[in-house]
């Protein structure tokens, strides 16, 4: 397995393996392999959505805002992508430990639907970055939802669709906002948003002058590995070159992962894989 292309426009998501003899490392959401859930809803959504053209015309025009205008890192489709695989991943690994997820449940939709409902609130919960990057979270409510309203109809009935979108919109605005999330599915797109966080993201306005502390930390992330751990633990491996990753680690993913509701659920490790007698962080654990 090749590493990730820095380049934000072709940056590598779509590798499975195995890293230093500890297991299996997630990184995509393969639609054709076997997964501990129901997935077929959750991938005849997904082949919608690729086949949208006016979802891919969105995920294009949000990231003019946050890149091109503030200098800051990568909104675009690339990060989607990322996030929703993520996200994904997160949720697989957690199924596989037995983890209990409650927005579907409560609701009285399927198990089926969980996937739904993660996935489609990954892809569509920066769109409001169309409209500005400050409080973009409240401005994807609106657009979202009359593109749930729009991809719902495809696959549920009335009554299913109130319920699905009010769990989508819950998560998308659960991302980036003091809102708590209330169930496992936000839970898991708040976590997946702050894990897309590879030096890739920020190449962009980096070689443009953008030196503000989110993008220079991110060009010190080379790697981030999601991997089975012990019972329903999720180990979150981070490699950083240098000290300047930190703030990644400790400031933005640990902020998403405060009040997500999977705490207990996630075992973060971030390791300075850089040799260096001088270096300020060799390893900290959240």
């Amino acid at each position: 397995m090749s590493d990730e292309d820095p380049d934000t426009s072709s940056r590598d998501v779509s590798d499975v393996s195995s890293i230093d003899g500890g297991g299996e490392e997630l990184r995509s959401y393969d639609p054709e392999a076997a997964h501990s859930f129901p997935d077929g809803r959750v991938n005849e959504v997904l082949e919608f959505v690729r086949n949208d053209e006016e979802i891919t015309v969105y995920l294009e025009a949000q990231n003019v805002n946050p890149v091109a205008r503030k200098q800051y890192n990568d909104h675009g489709t690339k990060h989607i992508e990322i996030v929703r695989n993520r996200a994904l991943c997160l949720y697989e690994l957690l199924k596989r430990g037995e983890v209990e997820f409650n927005g579907a449940r409560d609701q009285g939709l399927d198990e089926a639907d969980e996937a739904v409902i993660i996935a489609l609130a990954a892809t569509l919960h920066d769109i409001g970055h169309v409209v500005h990057r400050d409080d973009h979270p409240y401005y994807s409510i609106p657009l979202a939802a009359d593109l749930l309203d729009r991809i719902l109809s495809e696959f549920y009935d009335l009554e299913a669709r109130v319920r699905m979108k009010g769990e989508i919109l819950h998560a998308i605005i659960c991302h980036h906002t003091e809102e708590d999330p209330l169930t496992m599915e936000a839970g898991v797109v708040r976590v997946a948003d702050a894990l897309d966080m590879e030096r890739g993201r920020s190449r962009v306005p980096y070689e443009e002058g953008g030196r503000g502390i989110n993008t220079v930390s991110s060009q010190a992330i080379e790697r981030v590995r999601l991997r089975e751990h012990a019972g329903e633990t999720v180990l979150v491996e981070i490699e950083m070159t240098n000290a300047a990753g930190v703030f990644q680690v400790d400031n933005l993913l640990k902020a998403k992962v405060t009040d997500s509701g999977l705490e207990h659920l996630l075992r973060i490790v971030a390791i300075n894989a850089h040799s260096d007698e001088n270096q300020i962080v060799e390893r900290i654990e959240l």
